[in-house]
Order: C-alpha cells, then sequence, then structure tokens
C-alpha cells in the first residue's frame, strides 16, 4: 500500500498564521498543472509495485483549482499508477471557493473525503486570521457537501489564539459537533517566523495565549468531542469510528508515500525526498531536466526516532516488539529504560502490544517524545 500526496502550493490570500509553503500569484497556474502531471508521469515507476489507497491534495488551497484542472490531474494518476478501489481521495477547501455546484462537481469526479479548512466559527477569530471566509458560509459549506453526497467531511480547527476565551473555545468544538461532521483536526496556535502573527507577536501587538489556558482548552476539546463519539486517535486528531484520515495516518504508521510538486515530501521506507521549495526552481527542473529535489538515506538512528515520533502520537503507540526485530539491541534498552520513567509517573501505558501517551501525556507530549529518541548514536 502506498499513498499520493500533491501540493498545490497556491492561496488567494496569505493567512496570517500560515508558515506552509505557497503563493497568493496564480499567474503560474497552468504551467504548475502541466509540471505536477509530469512529475507524476516521470515517477510512476517509483510505486510499479504498489496499490495506490490513498490520494491527497493539500496546500495551500487545492480549491483554488477549476473542476477541469482537479479532474485532469485525477486522471494522470489513475492512467499511471494502481489506484484501489476503495481508495481515500482527499481534497482540502476553503469555504469561500465553495458553491452547492462545485461540491457536486468535486465529488462526481472522484473526491470521497473532503477536509475544510475552517478554522473557527467566530467571526473576531476569523478576521484576527485573515480569512475571507464568514461563519455563515462555513456552516453554510458544510450542509452543502453532505448535499453534495460527502459522507466523510473533516474540519480544521484552531485554538490558544490570543484573548480566546474558554468559553469562546467550547463554541467552536459544539458547533462542529452540531454540524456532525466526521473529523475534526484542531491545532494550538503556534507562532512561526516568518509569518505575520510571529511579527505582530514580537512587536507586542499581539500577547501569545498563556499556556495553561491553551492546556483547558485542549482538555475542552478532548472532553467535549469525546462525549460526542468521537475517538481521540492522534494528538490534534479525532474521529467518529471508522473514519480516521487513512491517509495522514499512512505518515504515522511508516508506509511508503510519493510527495509532487514544489515542498512536497516523499518516503520509501529506506530514504526520504524533498523536493525544492521554490515554484519557479521546480517548474525549470521539470521542465528542463533538471534536479528540483534532494533526498538522503536514512541511518538506524534516524528510522527509530522516525518511529518514535510517529508512533507515540497516536493510539496505535509503539511496539516494543518491532523495535527489538527492526533495529539494534541498545535502541531497545533505551526505549525500555525511558518508558519505565513514564509508566511510574502514569505519562505512558504498557500493554502486551504497544508503549503510547496517557491522557496525562499527551498534554506533555513533546516532552516524552524527545526524551525517548536517541541523539547519539547506539
Amino acid at each position: 500500500m502506498a499513498g499520493i500526496y500533491l501540493h498545490i502550493p497556491f492561496c488567494r490570500k496569505r493567512c496570517h498564521y500560515c508558515d506552509f509553503f505557497k503563493s497568493t500569484d496564480l499567474s503560474q497556474k497552468a504551467r504548475l498543472l502541466e509540471g505536477l502531471k509530469k512529475e507524476l508521469e516521470s515517477r510512476s515507476l517509483e510505486l510499479t509495485s504498489e496499490e495506490i489507497n490513498t490520494i491527497y491534495l493539500g496546500g495551500g488551497t487545492p480549491s483554488v483549482l477549476l473542476v477541469d484542472e482537479l479532474k485532469s490531474l485525477l486522471d494522470t494518476i489513475f492512467l499511471n499508477y494502481k489506484v484501489s478501489s476503495e481508495a481515500e481521495i482527499t481534497m482540502e477547501a476553503n469555504p469561500d471557493d465553495l458553491s452547492q455546484a462545485v461540491l457536486s462537481f468535486i465529488r462526481e469526479i472522484g473526491f470521497n473525503r473532503l477536509s475544510m479548512g475552517i478554522q473557527s466559527f467566530s467571526e473576531q477569530d476569523l478576521k484576527l486570521m485573515n480569512r475571507r471566509h464568514g461563519v455563515m458560509q462555513a456552516i453554510q459549506s458544510v450542509k452543502w457537501a453532505k448535499t453534495a453526497g460527502f459522507r466523510n467531511i473533516s474540519i480544521d480547527l484552531i485554538y490558544g489564539l490570543p484573548n480566546q476565551t474558554l468559553e469562546e473555545w467550547e463554541r467552536n468544538v459544539q458547533v462542529a459537533v452540531q454540524l456532525d461532521v466526521q473529523h475534526v483536526s484542531a491545532y494550538n496556535l503556534t507562532y512561526h517566523e516568518g509569518t505575520v502573527f510571529y511579527d505582530q507577536l514580537k512587536k507586542g501587538i499581539l500577547k501569545e495565549l498563556p499556556d495553561e489556558l491553551s492546556l483547558q482548552q485542549f482538555e475542552i476539546l478532548i472532553r467535549t468531542l469525546k462525549d460526542a463519539g468521537f475517538e481521540h486517535y492522534e494528538i490534534s486528531n479525532f474521529c467518529k469510528p471508522g473514519f480516521y484520515s487513512k491517509h495522514n495516518s499512512s505518515y504515522w504508521k511508516n508506509q511508503k508515500y510519493l510527495g509532487v510538486g514544489p515542498s512536497a515530501h516523499s518516503f520509501d521506507l529506506v530514504s526520504r525526498r524533498w523536493n525544492v521549495s521554490s515554484i519557479g526552481a521546480y517548474l525549470d527542473g521539470i521542465e528542463n531536466s533538471k534536479p528540483y529535489s534532494e533526498s538522503e538515506i536514512l541511518t538506524e538512528q534516524d528510522r527509530y526516532n522516525d518511529y518514535i515520533i510517529t508512533g507515540l502520537r497516536t493510539i496505535w503507540g509503539v511496539s516494543e516488539e518491532l523495535i527489538k526485530s527492526e533495529f539494534s539491541a541498545a535502541y531497545l534498552d533505551h526505549f525500555q529504560k525511558v518508558s519505565e520513567k513514564y509508566l511510574q509517573s502514569g505519562k505512558v501505558i504498557r500493554t502486551s502490544e504497544k508503549v503510547s501517551l496517557s491522557p496525562e501525556g499527551l498534554f506533555i507530549s513533546d516532552q516524552i517524545m524527545a526524551d525517548f529518541m536517541v541523539v547519539e548514536s547506539c
């Protein structure tokens, strides 16, 4: 099994919190689409023995593309790869790009999962983040998606915003529950260097929400969604039973994936590859047969640390048996020593099959994962 990720690096507007690679200049859109198709065709040999079980269009904002443009990308994938008849095919979208007709067309051409960048159900928050849509537009787009036949809808939310109260955040989560979506991804606001929010924080225009309030918001998120029947299957991700993101889970479960487009990453179990984060340099490479990516062979230490970071994030946890079979004995010894420390404090849980974070451990997950990682080679 393998997945394909396409990075669509265009946005109509730059959000104040976002540090993903993207451009608000859509003048290269047609040329970029041809480049994506050419890369898909040229790299198909990398997955000749694999069945594709997930396809994911992310960005940027894939919903800036016309339906015919989206269809041409899917057609290229189906023509060059063995795609499972049960494949999860996801598109990220912003509410301001969607209408009833557009959603119906998107569903008709093969997308069966929608990931909607809503971020907040507060007009004040949306304005602060420089989002293009309003609250009613977001709610309406979810309803339209259901009418169009989508039965697997995910929405993104952000908490820890400046001045965001516990009551305001709880209302956000309650609206998500009332919309009866199948999946919620909720992220604590991070001030990434190079973003408007980062600059405003440094200038004192914004004040970071205290950690204790962000932690309380995280607790509200977990409690509210659990009461509504959601499963907390990854630190930032919640789903109704059976609706976890198969594509994102492939990252956490150490499965192969092919990343296509500027800044996209690929993984083939032994090496990682990343495309250049420049539309111009990417297109120059694609069109003129020049290098447009770099790669590295993963060391045993790299593979161990990757397994720890991805495994501990999820309910599937980390398998001691897998560490024993895949890594040198010193890695298992290190893992077991750190495990004992956190088992005694109740921050991790051990069963016969796995070691995973406890509810208390989720709140300090970064610290725990750092302790389990190996800094110096075993």
